[in-house]
């Protein structure tokens, strides 16, 4: 895994500085999430790989409909297929949306919740987050009961794990000692 997004930083960089190039960050986004749902069915693993397909009629799989066969996005669909790297489309994604998040100073936030969160509280709690990490926040809210009560914060590479279950936990580890 770790070895597949080494070999997709590169790519993802230079798929980023294409799109802020054209100013289509957000088209581009959308361009490779079609490319990695494509990439990401079995069917499709061995159509990259076979002899039978030629270059072009490979990059064709990941167009969207009405993408020109000469436009950016399809000269980097080329380059990934001349150094054999399409199967990394999942990952390039995955990257080219963190640089793009970045870039735009956003921050998309998953919150699990043992009980639901009315709209005042998650609007405090946007402002708590936008001050806390500097960027415009968006909340992905989900139900978990098994959390007991209390709520699980996922900002990027931070978890704040605010919940009963999570503190009942670290009570049994610490009385364990």
């Amino acid at each position: 895994m770790s070895n597949a997004i080494t070999l997709a930083r590169p790519y993802a960089r230079a798929a980023f500085e294409l799109a802020k190039g054209e100013q289509a960050a957000a088209a581009w986004s959308q361009k490779l999430s079609f490319a990695a749902a494509i990439v990401g069915q079995s069917v499709v693993q061995g159509l990259i790989t076979s002899p039978k397909l030629g270059a072009s009629d490979r990059v064709s799989l990941f167009l969207p409909e009405g993408e020109a066969a000469d436009s950016a996005f399809s000269r980097f669909l080329m380059l990934l297929e001349v150094n054999q790297r399409l199967a990394l489309l999942g990952e390039i994604a995955g990257l080219y949306e963190e640089l793009r998040a970045d870039y735009e100073r956003t921050l998309r936030v998953h919150v699990r919740s043992a009980m639901p969160i009315d709209p005042a509280q998650q609007q405090q709690l946007i402002g708590a987050l936008a001050k806390r990490f500097d960027r415009q926040v968006t909340l992905d809210v989900s139900l978990d009961p098994e959390l007991i009560g209390g709520a699980i914060v996922e900002a990027g590479d931070v978890v704040i794990d605010g919940s009963l279950r999570g503190k009942l936990k670290r009570l049994r580890a610490e009385l364990a000692q």
